[in-house]
């Protein structure tokens, strides 16, 4: 059976962990709180670096500020690391725009990649919110996931579990591109903070 390694416990977590197992992955979660898990079904829940032993696809799913230190705390070296995090500073939006706390031509995709050079970082999951990260249903209209990543291996199979998500895939080149990736967020968080609209998801069109 396939196996995936997901650092975390909240919201994307949990999405993730659901639409994992639909498509017949072995599911492990890491978390330093069990009980945020304790509601999960059809996965092994243990520590971070348990989880990130487990498999050679892992997802880290949790918050910004702290990505950096936990990817720190764990092996990765040849593996595939779905990155999942934005760089939301905790200073509250601006007029409905999230504040950042990377530079303008930075991102934690390249910070990262930068601070694990043998780990094959792909940037994904991280303009939408997790009630539309697995089989998005937007009335027969299949929306964009863009990815991006150093490694076109990795980014196959990322594809590959996009597909099973019922996703279609955008790859926009390497790690820098991460960065408008990551701006993306800010662009999908926009119409919920002004008008309270969270059912959204983005669209890339093609001639």
């Amino acid at each position: 059976m396939k196996k995936v390694g997901i650092i975390g416990s909240g919201a994307v977590a949990k999405a993730l962990a659901k639409g994992f197992v639909a498509i017949g992955y072995e599911v492990k979660m890491g978390t330093r709180d069990k009980n945020k898990l304790a509601d999960i079904q059809n996965v092994i829940v243990g520590s971070i670096a348990e989880a990130a032993d487990f498999a050679d696809i892992i997802v880290l799913a949790v918050k910004g500020t702290v990505a950096s230190e936990v990817l720190k705390q764990i092996h990765t070296e040849n593996k595939i690391v779905i990155d999942t995090t934005n760089p939301i500073d905790d200073k509250p939006p601006i007029n409905g725009v999230l504040q950042y706390f990377t530079d303008k031509n930075s991102s934690l995709g390249e910070i990262f990649q930068k601070e694990n050079p043998n780990t094959h970082i792909v940037k994904a999951f991280n303009s939408v919110g997790s009630a539309f990260m697995v089989n998005p249903d937007f009335e027969g209209i299949k929306p964009t996931m863009f990815i991006c990543g150093n490694s076109e291996g990795a980014k196959a199979k990322v594809t590959e579990i996009l597909t099973a998500f019922n996703w279609e895939t955008e790859d926009v080149g390497k790690i820098e591109s991460a960065g408008p990736i990551e701006a993306l967020c800010q662009l999908w968080c926009l119409p919920g903070f002004l008008n309270n609209q969270w059912s959204q998801a983005f669209k890339f069109l093609k001639k």
